[in-house]
């Protein structure tokens, strides 16, 4: 079998969207499907990481990238003011406006590259991975286009967006306009894989009626892990990857944070919270209000392998997923997969009935506490704090059943069967 995936993620673009496509493009070739990769030359995503490696027994093709840059719109209001200000908030409001998303305009360049990659390389299927849900228009094309058939893996839901403000009546109206696309762009589709049963569930209700459909989650790649280790220190050292945008925020947990340091005088200068990745720059003037001085380390972007180290060598790590109307109920980000492989205990400001909270209570690996409840976020991390001065912040260890579980490999086979039916 040869296989074509199309991923506007793809190295050197960092981040954790591109973890996904790169270990099914390092791991399905000893499955015996010969692998070919279609990406952006450069996706101009606002992190890059020029450590992570391309696979090697894979092809990898290029496609020119036709759109705006990644940045958040937080970042590009900031320091904005009068005309300045409305014309950078004119240019957002029209990249809103494209359907299904705003990275749509890569589809002039990245179809002809996939039809052609497709007919040269004798394609028998093509996987096309979102986010951004635009990428599906390669696959739909692609299928149209000769006897190559199509695999949807979605990793996000395309119309329950955790970080949308669907009060708002604009949003709204985009969602009943995607909604019309998305089945328009899914009748061809021949079979979709979905990180969790929520996204399977709203894809069944896209597609046409008998199409196959599978659970294929997020994973981790414990070999990532080798040679790290965790080091005693004074300090107890509270790590966070990742950056904030839509509804994640890290202002409940540095409230609580402000609150334990205030009721526990003997923990300043004990406590250090670092965040690997980007603050908005409203949450870096709440911090700067909070003044926590050297118990806040706020990082910015690392590379994923930076990333994986400081996981390793936390004490405590944090997990924040929003409640975002019950739309966080269902993520289940490969981010949560890494935490449990560093096994070190987790801090989850999760919503407790969700599907992290389900994981992280199977697995042992640490506390829950809800999002929204900065009074239920102190208690959860004042228990953290009280275990560490105990000395009792262990290792979680995975049992081997769970490393099998949660490996890339299987989730390669997972996927290689689902293409092979």
């Amino acid at each position: 079998m040869k296989l074509l995936l199309v991923s506007l993620y793809w190295p050197p673009a960092g981040g954790g969207g591109v973890q996904r496509p790169l270990k099914f493009a390092q791991y399905l070739p000893a499955l015996g499907i010969e692998t070919h990769v279609l990406a952006p030359d450069d996706s101009k995503w606002i992190h890059q990481d020029a450590d992570l490696r391309q696979p090697t027994q894979a092809w990898v093709h290029r496609a020119r990238y036709i759109g705006p840059k990644g940045r958040k719109p937080a970042e590009e209001l900031h320091g904005k003011e009068g005309v300045e200000r409305a014309l950078v908030q004119a240019k957002l409001a029209s990249r809103r406006l494209l359907v299904p998303d705003e990275n749509v305009s890569w589809n002039l360049t990245a179809i002809p590259a996939a039809i052609r990659i497709a007919r040269e390389e004798g394609i028998d299927v093509v996987l096309t991975t979102s986010p951004p849900s635009s990428v599906h228009l390669v696959g739909s094309a692609l299928r149209r286009s000769g006897d190559v058939r199509w695999v949807a893996d979605l990793r996000d839901s395309w119309l329950a967006n955790p970080h949308r403000r669907y009060e708002k009546r604009s949003v709204r109206a985009k969602r009943s306009v995607e909604e019309r696309l998305a089945r328009r762009i899914l009748r061809r589709v021949d079979a979709v894989a979905a990180v969790t049963q929520f996204i399977a569930d709203e894809a069944r209700a896209l597609v046409p009626a008998g199409t196959p459909l599978r659970v294929v989650p997020n994973g981790v790649d414990f070999e990532d892990f080798a040679g790290l280790a965790h080091r005693p220190s004074p300090h107890l050292r509270i790590v966070h990857t990742g950056s904030f945008f839509g509804q994640r925020s890290p202002r409940p947990f540095l409230g609580a944070l402000r609150r334990l340091l205030d009721s526990r005088p003997d923990l300043q200068g004990r406590v250090e919270a670092r965040f690997l990745g980007a603050f908005r720059p409203a949450d870096l003037a709440f911090a700067e209000e909070l003044q926590l001085g050297d118990a806040l380390r706020i990082e910015g972007f690392r590379p994923h392998a930076e990333a994986l180290a400081a996981m390793k060598d936390a004490d405590v790590l944090l997990l924040l997923i929003p409640r975002a109307g019950g739309r966080g109920l269902s993520i289940l980000s490969g981010k949560v997969y890494e935490y449990l492989a560093a096994e070190r205990p987790i801090l989850a400001l999760v919503p407790p009935e969700g599907a992290a909270a389900n994981l992280l209570t199977q697995t042992g690996s640490g506390w829950v506490a809800d999002p929204d409840d900065e009074d239920a976020i102190a208690a959860a991390l004042g228990r953290a704090a009280d275990e560490w001065e105990a000395g009792r912040l262990d290792e979680r260890t995975l049992p081997d059943a769970w490393r099998e579980r949660l490996d890339r490999r299987a989730r390669a086979a997972e996927l290689a069967e689902l293409m092979r039916g």
